[in-house]
């Protein structure tokens, strides 16, 4: 793509103040994800003596093109509409979360998912980069309160975490648990209440062990040194059979025998097929991106577009990490995609948000234009 500068139409300013370094590393990262698709689709919808089709990865690539027009649409907004965006679809994915807990579909005991007939959606997706803005917007406001920052974001993030537990879903509890301890560490909050929150969390950790039976197992499993789990180990076996450079494309077999090949377990996929090599390429982007939205968040004018660039960016490196980490058996074995990359709309939408957020704070805007702060009525009643 190529504009003039002297050109001043909308597309051509978003193309030359986006980061197409960034972005370039995104479209890399769902044209791998498409390519990967196309290699689990077949493990996904048949089995080792059953022929597979490539229905899901047919579905992805719908999936992946509504994602780059939410990812494009969004990075073109000032961090003003971001805001104000944000605090929607909070509000909108918490509501969608208490719904899911009456009228979602049960799966392994756990209600996460809302049926829409074309797309199952999981609301608890959406929480994340909603809730990253939203605590940005109250951490970097410098209006007098009669409760402090930290604990405004707590009222805010408590009736998420509720319903996070009650469907349950411990992984994203924990992970936007740590969203909000890397907000808070990047607004300046004292080291030592970090560590209270990470005692807290260990807390909540310990808790969830021992309620949660299925958290219970997976961890157990995990700390035996006997033997890993099965879908640690069919994982495991999977990167050692695809060595440095794989099998080859579509000549895996050990994926036709790991559940969630196509969401959860992708980079297995990635592993046999294409072997360390494209594993180390999908790990050098990540580094890249997330390094990169960093960089450029710091060098933002605004607080507000700071903090919300971090968190955004944080909260895409924790996911990926824990994905990649119970892939190869570094973490117990967790639900959790591995964004651009698995298999699900939810999470591919959801990510797209996220990185279309951090894009439109990274913008290298005017000075003038950079000082448009968002504004929220709610935060109204907490000032002095």
């Amino acid at each position: 793509m190529s504009f003039s500068r002297a050109n001043r139409s909308e597309i051509a300013d978003w193309w030359w103040t986006v980061d197409r370094v960034a972005l370039a590393a995104i479209l890399a990262l769902i044209g791998i994800g498409l390519m990967l698709a196309v290699a689990a689709s077949p493990a996904a919808s048949g089995g080792p003596l059953t022929g597979g089709n490539f229905h899901y990865a047919a579905k992805q690539v719908g999936f992946a093109a509504l994602a780059v027009f939410i990812l494009c649409s969004t990075s073109m907004l000032t961090p003003a509409q971001v805001g104000r965006a944000a605090l929607t679809i909070y509000i909108v994915a918490l509501i969608a979360s208490v719904v899911v807990l009456f009228a979602g579909a049960e799966t392994l005991g756990a209600r996460r998912w809302l049926d829409l007939g074309w797309i199952t959606l999981q609301p608890s997706e959406f929480l994340k980069p909603g809730f990253a803005v939203l605590a940005a917007v109250i951490l970097a406001d410098r209006t007098p309160t009669r409760l402090s920052k930290p604990v405004i974001t707590v009222l805010v993030l408590l009736p998420a975490l509720a319903a996070l537990l009650l469907e349950p879903d411990v992984g994203q509890t924990f992970l936007i648990l740590a969203l909000w301890a890397a907000m808070l560490f990047f607004a300046g909050l004292a080291v030592k209440w970090i560590w209270v929150i990470g005692g807290w969390s260990a807390g909540l950790g310990a808790f969830a062990y021992l309620l949660f039976p299925h958290v219970h197992h997976r961890i157990a499993q995990f700390l035996d040194p006997e033997q890993a789990g099965y879908q640690a180990s069919l994982s495991l076996k999977a990167f050692a059979h695809g060595g440095l450079l794989g099998v080859g494309p579509g000549a895996g077999t050990i994926k036709y025998r790991l559940p969630d090949a196509h969401s959860d377990f992708i980079f297995a996929v990635a592993g046999e097929e294409f072997g360390l090599a494209l594993c180390a390429v999908i790990a050098l982007l990540f580094c890249v991106l997330v390094v990169r939205l960093l960089l450029r968040s710091a060098a933002a004018r605004e607080p507000f577009a700071q903090l919300a660039g971090a968190g955004l960016a944080t909260v895409l490196a924790v996911q990926a990490f824990i994905n990649m980490g119970v892939a190869v058996n570094l973490l117990p074995a967790k639900g959790m995609t591995l964004p651009f990359i698995s298999y699900g709309g939810s999470s591919l939408f959801a990510v797209a948000l996220t990185m279309g957020f951090a894009l439109a704070f990274t913008r290298q805007r005017p000075q003038l234009a950079s000082r448009e702060v968002p504004s929220f009525g709610f935060l109204k009643w907490v000032r002095a």
